[in-house]
């Protein structure tokens, strides 16, 4: 009679956990495999460098202003040096664009006077200014990681 059982029911219990055991084994080597190969790969995420070149001080003559788009940076220059802008709104970072009195913000109103500073708005503060320094090669390298206070410029022989 047991042998007429095990016909009916095809394969037996001791034989599905044989197979059950036997596919378990074979699926955590797969996963352990994938994972010492995965280990090769470098895990870095390539960042944009905050510092970058923006040209000779020659280029930006006494009352210029230009905008860097990629870069979302003003650099304006007068007679007391050269100085960069954030144009990345402090309230909730949309990119600010220039007006006749300052910068503003097209999303939520947010007013900034010529030097960065809020006159309206939401904005909970100033634009940052950004250190500006001259390379061996002669030009001129913001480094936006490091904001400088107010009127710092970059003053150029």
């Amino acid at each position: 009679m047991s042998s007429e059982a095990q016909d009916k029911s095809g394969v037996s219990r001791r034989d599905f956990l044989n197979i059950a055991a036997f596919g378990a084994a074979i699926v955590s080597a797969l996963g352990m495999l994938a994972g010492m190969f995965r280990m090769f790969k470098a895990n870095v995420h390539y960042e944009e460098s905050l510092k970058f070149k923006i040209g000779k001080p020659e280029t930006f003559p006494s009352g210029m202003s230009r905008k860097i788009d990629d870069k979302n940076l003003f650099v304006l220059s007068d007679e007391g040096g050269i100085y960069a802008i954030t144009a990345i709104c402090q309230h909730l970072g949309c990119t600010v664009f220039a007006t006749e009195w300052g910068y503003q913000c097209p999303c939520h109103g947010s007013r900034y006077d010529k030097d960065g500073n809020v006159i309206g708005g939401p904005a909970p503060r100033a634009l940052p200014w950004y250190e500006i320094t001259q390379g061996a090669d002669g030009n001129l390298i913001v480094d936006a990681s490091k904001e400088v206070a107010k009127g710092t410029k970059y003053k150029f022989s």
